[in-house]
């Protein structure tokens, strides 16, 4: 009985003193951040390079932990992300965006489905590669727009508005994908599409029609209440969406459209402190993730990957930034803000894993050096 009782508490104890050791780490990384001026989360990654599996100090970290309360990160940050705009402003931002999400899908889907046949892949390999260089970090992107203080800047909208539009195209792309990967008959693709996008539709319409009479139920004076029923509407509604092979990510950002009035500005206060915990752990977890020695024979392929895409990405910007009727500068600095991959990305890679033995390391090394180098880039560019 004394051994059973024993077990589970040093279990538990262990789970403590490594998170705890983690997260004290992060806020000292975040605090030479703010010294520098510059956005943490190159250092978080760099971090979780470190200490993760074959790394200089490998530790035993509790990864199953710390990999949900990223992917938690990640939904409060589109969350908080969805908060700044009401439903008319998110219609009035998709249909000015057209245009500039058309652009960014021929620039950035390209140059990976080119690679992939470059380098003697199968077609399927090449798309999911092409994925990876197409698809956007919404997760960087809103926290280094967030750190920055830029969610009121002129370029954000089309920023917001891109990141949208490549969440509603992986909201077909997964669901295809996997199905291909399984060997599906054209039926069952076309099913698993058409109810990826009628999830879609359904939470949008009542983000966008239904949402000041659901923040007028949700609001409440006390602080426990309103924090409580916030969460727990992201967390379930990303949930449903991910069953339904839809982004979760994209569900949590819609359940921040559908909150408006005062109960947004409450909300915000409450949980900014959380997503900062937990986005903090998503980029380490990231980075915890990767063997460095697996990168090594890949970064050549990576770099020059990095290069293309991340130019396409600023004409992204720029291009649909000028139609849309922004200023140069204004134009530039959208582009550079969607330079980082992150989170799709990495969903991609691993989808692929069995198709193509390269898929993983190129795309690890990939998304590490445009998550790095992204934020870093944003930070410079005025």
């Amino acid at each position: 009985m004394l051994a059973e009782m024993v077990a589970p508490t040093d279990s538990v104890s262990a789970v403590f003193i490594e998170l705890g050791a983690a997260i004290v780490g992060l806020a000292i990384l975040a605090r030479i951040a703010n010294r520098l001026g510059f956005s943490a989360i190159p250092l978080y990654l760099v971090a979780g390079l470190a200490f993760g599996n074959g790394g200089l100090a490998p530790l035993p970290f509790s990864q199953e932990f710390i990999h949900v309360g990223g992917e938690i990160g990640v939904l409060l940050l589109l969350f908080m992300l969805g908060l700044e705009y009401s439903g008319e402003e998110l219609k009035g931002n998709l249909r000015r965006g057209l245009s500039a999400g058309a652009i960014d899908l021929f620039f950035n889907f390209t140059p990976g489905l080119v690679a992939g046949f470059l380098l003697g892949w199968k077609p399927l390999a090449a798309v999911l590669l092409a994925g990876v260089t197409y698809i956007s970090s919404s997760g960087i992107i809103a926290k280094v727009l967030a750190e920055l203080q830029r969610l009121g800047n002129a370029e954000t909208p089309l920023v917001l508005s891109v990141l949208v539009l490549e969440d509603l195209v992986m909201a077909v792309y997964l669901p295809l994908v996997g199905v291909l990967l399984a060997g599906g008959t054209p039926v069952r693709i076309a099913a698993e599409v058409g109810v990826a996008i009628a999830t879609v539709l359904i939470v949008l319409i009542v983000a966008v029609r239904y949402g000041r009479r659901l923040s007028r139920i949700v609001a409440h004076e006390s602080d426990e209440v309103v924090l409580l029923t916030t969460f727990g509407a992201v967390l379930l509604v990303a949930g449903i969406a991910q069953r339904f092979q839809v982004s979760a990510a994209i569900g949590a950002f819609l359940v921040g459209i559908a909150i408006s009035g005062p109960i947004a500005q409450q909300s915000h206060q409450l949980l900014a402190p959380l997503r900062d915990l937990f986005a903090a752990t998503f980029f380490f977890f990231f980075g915890l993730q990767v063997a460095p020695a697996t990168l090594v024979p890949v970064l050549p392929i990576a770099l020059a990957l990095c290069i293309i895409t991340a130019l396409t990405k600023v004409l992204t910007g720029y291009v649909g930034g000028r139609r849309a009727g922004l200023g140069n500068r204004a134009a530039i600095r959208g582009g550079v803000a969607l330079i980082p991959r992150g989170e799709f990305s990495v969903v991609i890679a691993g989808l692929g894993a069995a198709v193509e033995p390269q898929l993983g390391p190129l795309s690890t090394c990939y998304v590490l050096l445009l998550a790095m180098l992204g934020p870093l880039l944003t930070r410079w560019t005025k």
